[in-house]
């Protein structure tokens, strides 16, 4: 929630208290230099010891309430049939609306059992943008291709355009008319858009691709991992909705839809996922592969405490202090930074506080990794852990060709429930130091390069040792323990 201050300034309130702390450390500069250096400059392999604040990502870092905490102690571990499993359905059936249930141990596990289903060889997936798990399973199990289909300005990241997810209309008619709507299997709707600042689509958008891909019979498949942030999103921009409750929304988000599935380490809090439908054919056809490779269809690869947390999460998604609270803490951070010249996307969306490494770093080209070099930077600048959201999260193509990515971003995800304000002024004030240092910073390039989904594994060094520099002037003006 938003409060105005007698000042006139305002500022995000948590909407909970805090009952259950985890400790945190603070980690002095020469330990991060080290420990940056020991992951190969990748900070999906720092280790959580060696971090002050985990802003790598928001999928399985959530607090999870009091409630979802209580229902995983009255858990039924029935291998067949258990008593969680239905409660979870009720759940989805009450706010989502479907009938048809299928969990999964994760959100690729569902995009894995989609593509087997209903993707043919060499066939299109259409996108308002991909996601780096999804293109991989797209190009790897089904053997076809993405194809983005993001309005312009989705890639202008100093902009006021309220829907940057939006798929282009025009762009979509034109792909299936050159294509042919045999060859697309299905359209995806990511919401919120990660790759691209975690922006949301429009409800207006939706319900013109539904209309599309109703005239063409093709499949819509709706990606809700942070559905209740666009729902949310939509209720503060998109006329119409402004007087409709964040449930209202999300029910007439995916009523549109004839797959919908998540990742429950978003929205829901839990580490699980699945896929629903009210379509009996696809339905069918993805359940008997659940078994196969996720597990039985009454827990498929989750465990039943989780399941339990789930379908209380499913219920708490949709309270607007819930959907809300990591995207007002982002608004937060991303209007002091604009106020204070750092170049962030705007508007700011769902998920994170999204850096523009090209704006920030102009002087490193894409091909010594401006985003990677960021994040390294803050965290060497302040022991925070971002991720890099740009060509080091692209891979390569089938001849070794590097491939750009549109954005270099760098991620600072915004668990939800999990930091306070204190925590945002930090980071804005390392933020700023760091840009006003930024000539400091140099390139990366890969020592080690895995052939798939390089930014998990791969590691780097930095060109022409930038870092120690880096870390003598911090030391300079914060001390050793800074």
């Amino acid at each position: 929630m938003i409060v105005k201050l007698s000042t006139g300034k305002e500022i995000p309130i948590e909407m909970h208290k805090i009952r259950i702390v985890q400790k945190t450390r603070w980690v002095p500069i020469e330990e991060r230099l080290l420990a940056i250096r020991d992951a190969g400059y990748n900070t999906f392999l720092l280790k959580t010891g060696d971090i002050f604040l985990d802003m790598l990502t928001d999928s399985g870092t959530n607090a999870m309430s009091d409630n979802q905490l209580a229902a995983m102690m009255v858990a039924d571990d029935s291998y067949a049939g258990s008593v969680s499993f239905y409660k979870l359905a009720d759940a989805i059936k009450e706010v989502l609306g479907f009938n048809y249930l299928l969990p999964v141990h994760q959100g690729r596990a569902a995009e894995h059992l989609i593509c087997k289903v209903l993707m043919k060889p060499e066939d299109i997936i259409l996108t308002n943008y991909h996601f780096t798990t999804t293109k991989a399973h797209i190009e790897e199990s089904g053997k076809g291709a993405c194809l983005e289909i993001y309005a312009d300005e989705a890639l202008n990241t100093r902009s006021t355009h309220p829907f940057k997810g939006n798929i282009d209309l025009e762009k979509l008619k034109k792909a299936i008319k050159d294509y042919g709507k045999e060859k697309i299997s299905f359209v995806r709707m990511e919401a919120t858009t990660n790759l691209v600042g975690g922006q949301p689509f429009s409800m207006e958008n939706l319900m013109a691709v539904r209309e599309v891909c109703s005239e063409y019979k093709i499949p819509l498949i709706i990606d809700g991992s942070l559905i209740s942030e666009n729902a949310y999103l939509i209720r503060q921009r998109e006329k119409g909705y402004e007087d409709k409750s964040v449930e209202e929304i999300v029910r007439e988000m995916v009523s549109l839809c004839d797959i919908f599935y998540l990742s429950g380490r978003k929205n829901t809090s839990v580490r699980g996922g699945f896929i629903a439908t009210n379509n009996d054919e696809y339905y069918d056809r993805i359940k008997v592969w659940l078994p196969f490779y996720e597990g039985f269809l009454t827990y498929g690869g989750m465990s039943t405490k989780e399941i339990e947390a789930m379908a209380v999460g499913v219920r708490e998604m949709t309270d607007p202090n819930v959907a809300g609270c990591s995207v007002e803490q982002i608004r937060y951070l991303a209007e002091k930074l604009t106020e204070s010249g750092v170049p962030v996307v705007t508007p700011p969306g769902g998920l994170g506080c999204h850096l523009d490494a090209k704006q920030f770093l102009p002087h490193i080209p894409q091909n010594k990794y401006p985003a990677g070099s960021l994040a390294v930077a803050l965290y060497v600048a302040s022991g925070v852990r971002s991720m890099e959201r740009g060509t080091i999260s692209t891979d390569r193509d089938k001849s070794g060709r590097e491939i750009f990515a549109d954005l270099e971003l760098v991620r600072m995800a915004f668990p939800r429930r999990v930091y306070t304000l204190s925590h945002i002024e930090y980071l804005a004030d390392r933020l700023n130091w760091l840009y006003n240092h930024r000539d400091l910073i140099g390139g990366l390039r890969f020592v080690t390069e895995p052939p798939v989904l390089r930014f998990f594994f791969g590691k780097l060094e930095a060109v022409g040792n930038w870092d120690e520099k880096l870390g003598e002037v911090f030391k300079k003006e914060f001390g050793p323990l800074g």
